[in-house]
Protein backbone atom coordinates (compact mmCIF):
# COMPACT_ATOMS: atom_id res chain seq x y z
CA UNK A 1 0.00 0.00 0.00
CA UNK A 2 1.37 3.37 -1.01
CA UNK A 3 1.20 5.86 1.86
CA UNK A 4 0.53 9.50 1.05
CA UNK A 5 2.27 12.09 3.18
CA UNK A 6 5.13 9.78 4.11
CA UNK A 7 8.65 10.78 3.00
CA UNK A 8 10.18 8.40 0.43
CA UNK A 9 13.06 7.49 2.75
CA UNK A 10 10.53 5.90 5.12
CA UNK A 11 8.85 3.79 2.43
CA UNK A 12 11.84 2.28 0.71
CA UNK A 13 11.10 4.13 -2.53
CA UNK A 14 13.03 7.05 -3.90
CA UNK A 15 11.31 10.17 -5.19
CA UNK A 16 11.74 9.09 -8.81
CA UNK A 17 10.00 5.76 -8.18
CA UNK A 18 7.26 7.49 -6.24
CA UNK A 19 6.63 10.05 -8.98
CA UNK A 20 6.08 7.25 -11.52
CA UNK A 21 3.54 5.47 -9.33
CA UNK A 22 0.42 7.28 -10.50
CA UNK A 23 1.23 6.73 -14.15
CA UNK A 24 2.03 3.05 -13.60
CA UNK A 25 -1.10 2.46 -11.56
CA UNK A 26 -3.20 4.22 -14.18
CA UNK A 27 -2.03 1.64 -16.74
CA UNK A 28 -2.74 -1.15 -14.28
CA UNK A 29 0.94 -2.18 -14.12
CA UNK A 30 3.17 -3.12 -11.18
CA UNK A 31 0.51 -2.39 -8.60
CA UNK A 32 1.00 -5.53 -6.53
CA UNK A 33 4.78 -5.47 -6.78
CA UNK A 34 5.09 -1.90 -5.56
CA UNK A 35 2.37 -2.30 -2.93
CA UNK A 36 4.22 -5.28 -1.44
CA UNK A 37 7.53 -3.45 -1.61
CA UNK A 38 6.24 -0.51 0.36
CA UNK A 39 4.48 -2.63 2.95
CA UNK A 40 7.86 -3.93 4.04
CA UNK A 41 9.03 -0.43 4.93
CA UNK A 42 7.42 1.50 7.76
CA UNK A 43 4.61 -1.04 8.14
CA UNK A 44 4.71 -0.49 11.89
CA UNK A 45 4.10 3.25 11.52
CA UNK A 46 0.55 4.56 12.09
CA UNK A 47 -1.24 4.49 8.74
CA UNK A 48 -4.83 5.13 7.73
CA UNK A 49 -6.66 3.52 4.83
CA UNK A 50 -7.78 6.23 2.40
CA UNK A 51 -8.93 4.32 -0.68
CA UNK A 52 -7.50 3.06 -3.96
CA UNK A 53 -5.80 4.49 -6.98
CA UNK A 54 -8.20 5.44 -9.77
CA UNK A 55 -7.05 3.83 -12.99
CA UNK A 56 -7.54 5.63 -16.27
CA UNK A 57 -10.33 3.28 -17.25
CA UNK A 58 -12.17 4.18 -14.04
CA UNK A 59 -11.45 0.92 -12.23
CA UNK A 60 -9.90 0.63 -8.79
CA UNK A 61 -6.17 0.14 -8.57
CA UNK A 62 -3.75 -0.46 -5.70
CA UNK A 63 -4.61 0.48 -2.13
CA UNK A 64 -3.70 3.97 -0.92
CA UNK A 65 -3.08 4.94 2.69
CA UNK A 66 -2.31 8.16 4.50
CA UNK A 67 0.52 8.77 6.94
CA UNK A 68 -0.63 9.28 10.53
CA UNK A 69 2.79 9.13 12.15
CA UNK A 70 3.79 12.72 11.47
CA UNK A 71 1.75 15.92 11.92
CA UNK A 72 0.15 17.25 8.76
CA UNK A 73 -1.66 20.31 7.48
CA UNK A 74 -4.42 19.06 5.23
CA UNK A 75 -7.03 20.68 3.01
CA UNK A 76 -10.10 18.90 1.60
CA UNK A 77 -12.09 20.84 -0.99
CA UNK A 78 -15.01 20.12 -3.26
CA UNK A 79 -18.36 21.48 -4.34
CA UNK A 80 -21.47 20.53 -2.43
CA UNK A 81 -22.24 16.83 -2.83
CA UNK A 82 -18.81 15.91 -4.23
CA UNK A 83 -17.73 13.83 -1.21
CA UNK A 84 -15.79 16.43 0.76
CA UNK A 85 -17.37 15.74 4.17
CA UNK A 86 -17.32 12.01 3.44
CA UNK A 87 -13.55 12.20 2.98
CA UNK A 88 -13.16 14.16 6.21
CA UNK A 89 -15.10 11.37 7.93
CA UNK A 90 -12.82 8.72 6.41
CA UNK A 91 -9.79 10.56 7.80
CA UNK A 92 -11.46 10.92 11.20
CA UNK A 93 -12.20 7.17 11.26
CA UNK A 94 -8.58 6.38 10.44
CA UNK A 95 -7.12 8.64 13.11
CA UNK A 96 -9.60 7.37 15.72
CA UNK A 97 -8.17 3.87 15.35
CA UNK A 98 -4.53 4.92 15.32
CA UNK A 99 -2.43 4.73 18.46
CA UNK A 100 -0.98 7.92 19.93
CA UNK A 101 -3.49 10.25 18.24
CA UNK A 102 -6.32 12.36 19.66
CA UNK A 103 -8.77 13.29 16.87
CA UNK A 104 -11.16 16.21 17.44
CA UNK A 105 -13.87 17.02 14.88
CA UNK A 106 -15.34 20.53 14.84
CA UNK A 107 -18.74 19.73 13.35
CA UNK A 108 -20.85 22.82 12.56
CA UNK A 109 -23.55 20.90 10.68
CA UNK A 110 -23.98 17.74 12.76
CA UNK A 111 -22.65 15.65 9.86
CA UNK A 112 -20.26 13.54 11.94
CA UNK A 113 -22.51 12.19 14.67
CA UNK A 114 -22.34 8.81 12.95
CA UNK A 115 -18.72 8.37 14.04
CA UNK A 116 -20.08 7.36 17.44
CA UNK A 117 -22.91 5.22 16.05
CA UNK A 118 -23.97 2.87 18.84
CA UNK A 119 -24.78 0.13 16.33
CA UNK A 120 -21.15 -0.11 15.27
CA UNK A 121 -17.99 -0.49 17.31
CA UNK A 122 -15.81 0.14 14.28
CA UNK A 123 -14.58 3.51 15.51
CA UNK A 124 -13.92 4.60 19.11
CA UNK A 125 -15.63 7.97 19.24
CA UNK A 126 -17.89 10.10 21.38
CA UNK A 127 -20.14 13.02 20.47
CA UNK A 128 -20.31 16.10 22.67
CA UNK A 129 -23.59 17.89 22.05
CA UNK A 130 -23.59 21.62 22.73
CA UNK A 131 -19.93 21.66 23.81
CA UNK A 132 -18.77 24.36 26.19
CA UNK A 133 -15.37 25.93 26.79
CA UNK A 134 -13.98 28.13 29.53
CA UNK A 135 -14.26 31.87 28.95
CA UNK A 136 -10.59 32.15 29.91
CA UNK A 137 -9.69 29.84 27.01
CA UNK A 138 -10.12 32.84 24.73
CA UNK A 139 -7.46 35.52 24.91
CA UNK A 140 -8.64 38.96 26.10
CA UNK A 141 -8.03 40.52 22.63
CA UNK A 142 -10.45 37.96 21.14
CA UNK A 143 -13.42 39.11 23.20
CA UNK A 144 -14.24 42.48 21.55
CA UNK A 145 -14.42 41.04 18.00
CA UNK A 146 -16.32 38.01 19.33
CA UNK A 147 -18.99 40.43 20.57
CA UNK A 148 -18.74 42.67 17.47
CA UNK A 149 -17.27 45.52 19.52
CA UNK A 150 -14.50 47.90 18.51
CA UNK A 151 -11.53 47.08 20.78
CA UNK A 152 -10.55 50.75 20.73
CA UNK A 153 -14.00 51.92 21.79
CA UNK A 154 -15.12 52.33 25.38
CA UNK A 155 -17.25 49.17 25.42
CA UNK A 156 -14.64 47.07 23.62
CA UNK A 157 -11.90 48.24 25.98
CA UNK A 158 -14.07 47.39 28.98
CA UNK A 159 -14.70 43.85 27.68
CA UNK A 160 -10.97 43.43 27.10
CA UNK A 161 -10.22 44.47 30.69
CA UNK A 162 -12.97 42.23 32.05
CA UNK A 163 -11.53 39.22 30.20
CA UNK A 164 -8.09 40.08 31.56
CA UNK A 165 -9.25 40.35 35.17
CA UNK A 166 -11.80 37.51 35.33
CA UNK A 167 -11.77 33.86 34.24
CA UNK A 168 -15.51 33.18 33.90
CA UNK A 169 -18.29 34.82 31.93
CA UNK A 170 -20.17 35.56 35.16
CA UNK A 171 -17.04 37.16 36.57
CA UNK A 172 -16.65 39.30 33.46
CA UNK A 173 -20.25 40.54 33.79
CA UNK A 174 -19.67 41.35 37.45
CA UNK A 175 -16.44 43.21 36.69
CA UNK A 176 -18.12 45.27 33.95
CA UNK A 177 -21.09 46.14 36.16
CA UNK A 178 -18.80 47.37 38.97
CA UNK A 179 -16.31 49.20 36.76
CA UNK A 180 -15.80 52.95 36.72
CA UNK A 181 -16.58 53.13 33.00
CA UNK A 182 -19.41 55.41 31.90
CA UNK A 183 -22.94 54.07 32.13
CA UNK A 184 -23.40 53.76 28.38
CA UNK A 185 -20.34 51.53 27.99
CA UNK A 186 -21.37 49.42 30.96
CA UNK A 187 -24.85 48.97 29.49
CA UNK A 188 -23.49 47.95 26.08
CA UNK A 189 -21.09 45.44 27.63
CA UNK A 190 -23.79 43.96 29.87
CA UNK A 191 -26.09 43.47 26.88
CA UNK A 192 -23.37 41.82 24.79
CA UNK A 193 -22.15 39.57 27.60
CA UNK A 194 -25.74 38.57 28.32
CA UNK A 195 -26.05 37.60 24.67
CA UNK A 196 -22.83 35.56 24.90
CA UNK A 197 -24.23 33.77 27.95
CA UNK A 198 -27.35 32.86 25.97
CA UNK A 199 -25.24 30.93 23.46
CA UNK A 200 -24.55 28.25 26.04
CA UNK A 201 -20.95 27.98 24.83
CA UNK A 202 -19.16 28.99 28.05
CA UNK A 203 -18.92 27.21 31.38
CA UNK A 204 -16.38 27.20 34.24
CA UNK A 205 -15.91 23.46 33.70
CA UNK A 206 -15.84 23.67 29.90
CA UNK A 207 -13.73 21.37 27.76
CA UNK A 208 -9.97 21.62 28.10
CA UNK A 209 -7.12 19.96 26.24
CA UNK A 210 -6.98 17.03 28.67
CA UNK A 211 -10.67 16.29 28.01
CA UNK A 212 -9.97 16.04 24.28
CA UNK A 213 -6.76 14.02 24.41
CA UNK A 214 -8.16 10.64 25.36
CA UNK A 215 -8.25 7.35 23.48
CA UNK A 216 -11.45 8.17 21.55
CA UNK A 217 -12.20 10.62 18.79
CA UNK A 218 -14.27 13.58 20.01
CA UNK A 219 -16.97 15.08 17.80
CA UNK A 220 -17.97 18.60 18.87
CA UNK A 221 -21.54 18.87 17.62
CA UNK A 222 -22.14 22.58 17.01
CA UNK A 223 -25.23 22.23 14.81
CA UNK A 224 -27.62 25.08 15.48
CA UNK A 225 -25.12 27.20 17.40
CA UNK A 226 -24.67 30.85 16.39
CA UNK A 227 -21.60 31.50 14.21
CA UNK A 228 -19.89 33.46 17.00
CA UNK A 229 -20.39 30.59 19.45
CA UNK A 230 -19.00 28.07 16.95
CA UNK A 231 -15.95 30.27 16.43
CA UNK A 232 -15.42 30.63 20.17
CA UNK A 233 -15.44 26.86 20.69
CA UNK A 234 -13.17 26.24 17.69
CA UNK A 235 -10.71 28.93 18.80
CA UNK A 236 -10.57 27.61 22.37
CA UNK A 237 -10.10 24.01 21.24
CA UNK A 238 -7.43 24.70 18.61
CA UNK A 239 -5.40 27.06 20.81
CA UNK A 240 -5.83 24.87 23.88
CA UNK A 241 -4.55 21.74 22.16
CA UNK A 242 -1.64 23.62 20.61
CA UNK A 243 -0.60 25.19 23.92
CA UNK A 244 -0.96 21.86 25.73
CA UNK A 245 1.39 20.17 23.29
CA UNK A 246 3.90 23.04 23.48
CA UNK A 247 3.88 22.64 27.27
CA UNK A 248 4.03 18.83 26.91
CA UNK A 249 0.86 18.66 29.01
CA UNK A 250 -0.81 15.97 26.87
CA UNK A 251 0.74 12.82 25.46
CA UNK A 252 -1.28 12.13 22.33
CA UNK A 253 -0.84 14.12 19.13
CA UNK A 254 -4.03 16.04 18.28
CA UNK A 255 -5.61 15.99 14.83
CA UNK A 256 -8.16 18.79 14.53
CA UNK A 257 -10.72 18.37 11.74
CA UNK A 258 -12.73 21.48 10.83
CA UNK A 259 -15.68 21.12 8.46
CA UNK A 260 -17.02 24.20 6.65
CA UNK A 261 -13.68 25.84 7.42
CA UNK A 262 -14.60 29.03 5.54
CA UNK A 263 -16.96 29.81 8.45
CA UNK A 264 -14.03 29.85 10.90
CA UNK A 265 -11.19 31.49 8.98
CA UNK A 266 -11.83 35.21 9.17
CA UNK A 267 -13.72 34.83 12.45
CA UNK A 268 -12.47 34.69 16.02
CA UNK A 269 -11.06 31.20 15.36
CA UNK A 270 -8.84 32.53 12.56
CA UNK A 271 -5.79 33.26 14.72
CA UNK A 272 -5.83 29.88 16.46
CA UNK A 273 -6.20 28.00 13.17
CA UNK A 274 -3.39 29.98 11.55
CA UNK A 275 -1.16 29.20 14.53
CA UNK A 276 -1.73 25.47 14.15
CA UNK A 277 -1.13 25.69 10.40
CA UNK A 278 2.13 27.59 10.68
CA UNK A 279 3.53 26.33 14.00
CA UNK A 280 1.76 23.06 14.73
CA UNK A 281 4.30 20.76 13.13
CA UNK A 282 6.95 21.02 15.87
CA UNK A 283 4.65 20.22 18.83
CA UNK A 284 2.78 17.63 16.75
CA UNK A 285 -0.62 19.24 16.14
CA UNK A 286 -2.33 18.50 12.83
CA UNK A 287 -5.14 20.45 11.18
CA UNK A 288 -7.37 19.24 8.35
CA UNK A 289 -9.76 21.88 7.00
CA UNK A 290 -12.63 21.07 4.65
CA UNK A 291 -14.54 23.58 2.58
CA UNK A 292 -16.62 23.95 -0.56
CA UNK A 293 -15.25 27.46 -0.96
CA UNK A 294 -11.43 27.38 -1.13
CA UNK A 295 -11.49 30.91 -2.54
CA UNK A 296 -12.87 32.09 0.83
CA UNK A 297 -9.88 30.74 2.76
CA UNK A 298 -6.73 32.77 3.42
CA UNK A 299 -3.70 31.98 1.29
CA UNK A 300 -1.96 30.38 4.29
CA UNK A 301 -4.54 27.58 4.39
CA UNK A 302 -3.46 26.45 0.94
CA UNK A 303 0.23 27.33 1.05
CA UNK A 304 0.83 25.52 4.35
CA UNK A 305 -1.07 22.35 3.36
CA UNK A 306 1.21 19.40 2.66
CA UNK A 307 -1.77 17.20 1.71
CA UNK A 308 -4.51 18.66 -0.51
CA UNK A 309 -7.47 16.46 -1.45
CA UNK A 310 -9.48 17.97 -4.28
CA UNK A 311 -12.96 16.73 -5.21
CA UNK A 312 -15.04 18.19 -8.00
CA UNK A 313 -15.11 22.00 -8.23
CA UNK A 314 -17.00 24.10 -10.77
CA UNK A 315 -16.84 27.68 -9.50
CA UNK A 316 -14.12 29.55 -11.37
CA UNK A 317 -12.93 31.46 -8.30
CA UNK A 318 -12.45 28.24 -6.34
CA UNK A 319 -10.53 26.52 -9.15
CA UNK A 320 -8.39 29.64 -9.54
CA UNK A 321 -7.67 29.76 -5.80
CA UNK A 322 -6.17 26.28 -5.97
CA UNK A 323 -4.41 27.00 -9.24
CA UNK A 324 -2.48 29.93 -7.83
CA UNK A 325 -1.05 27.66 -5.14
CA UNK A 326 -0.19 24.87 -7.58
CA UNK A 327 3.20 23.33 -6.75
CA UNK A 328 5.95 23.46 -9.36
CA UNK A 329 5.92 19.66 -9.72
CA UNK A 330 2.25 19.68 -10.78
CA UNK A 331 2.16 18.91 -14.49
CA UNK A 332 -0.71 20.78 -16.16
CA UNK A 333 -3.53 22.79 -14.66
CA UNK A 334 -5.81 21.94 -11.76
CA UNK A 335 -8.87 22.44 -13.96
CA UNK A 336 -7.69 19.86 -16.50
CA UNK A 337 -7.37 17.13 -13.88
CA UNK A 338 -10.33 17.76 -11.60
CA UNK A 339 -12.32 14.57 -10.89
CA UNK A 340 -15.90 14.33 -12.11
CA UNK A 341 -17.40 11.43 -10.16
CA UNK A 342 -18.56 11.72 -6.56
CA UNK A 343 -15.93 10.19 -4.29
CA UNK A 344 -13.08 10.61 -6.76
CA UNK A 345 -10.29 12.94 -5.69
CA UNK A 346 -7.05 14.45 -6.86
CA UNK A 347 -4.47 14.31 -4.06
CA UNK A 348 -1.47 16.62 -4.03
CA UNK A 349 1.18 15.12 -1.74
CA UNK A 350 3.93 17.57 -0.93
CA UNK A 351 5.99 15.05 1.07
CA UNK A 352 6.69 13.06 -2.09
CA UNK A 353 6.05 15.93 -4.52
CA UNK A 354 3.50 13.87 -6.41
CA UNK A 355 -0.10 14.09 -7.56
CA UNK A 356 -2.46 11.11 -7.45
CA UNK A 357 -5.91 10.19 -8.75
CA UNK A 358 -7.66 8.39 -5.88
CA UNK A 359 -11.04 6.81 -5.20
CA UNK A 360 -11.95 7.44 -1.54
CA UNK A 361 -13.10 4.33 0.32
CA UNK A 362 -16.55 3.84 1.82
CA UNK A 363 -17.18 5.02 5.37
CA UNK A 364 -17.34 2.37 8.10
CA UNK A 365 -19.71 4.53 10.14
CA UNK A 366 -22.88 6.32 8.98
CA UNK A 367 -22.32 9.51 7.02
CA UNK A 368 -24.58 12.39 7.99
CA UNK A 369 -23.52 14.90 5.38
CA UNK A 370 -26.04 14.10 2.65
CA UNK A 371 -28.91 16.45 1.87
CA UNK A 372 -32.51 15.66 2.71
CA UNK A 373 -34.71 14.59 -0.21
CA UNK A 374 -38.43 15.00 -0.68
CA UNK A 375 -38.63 11.51 -2.18
CA UNK A 376 -37.44 10.07 1.13
CA UNK A 377 -40.47 11.52 2.90
CA UNK A 378 -43.92 10.00 2.82
CA UNK A 379 -46.98 12.13 3.25
CA UNK A 380 -49.09 11.16 6.21
CA UNK A 381 -52.56 9.99 5.28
Amino acid sequence: MHVLGRPPEETGLGKTETRHREEETGRGEKKTERGEKESEFGAELPTGRLGTYRARDGSDGAAVGIDLDRPHAGLVVGKRGSGKSHTLGVLAEATARASGIAPVVVDPMGAFRGLADSASDAVPATVVERPTVRASALSPPAWPPLLSLDPEGAAGALVWRAATERETLAGMREYAAESAADGTARGVVENHLRLAASWGAFAPDGLGAADLAGTEATVLDLAGAPPAAMNAVCAAVASGLYEARVADAIERLPWVFVDEAHAFFGGVADGALRTVLTRGRAPGVSLVAATQRPSALPDVATSQADLVIVHRLTAGADVEALGTARPVYFDGSIAERLPRRVGDALVVDDATETVHAVRIRERETPHGGSSARASDRQESS
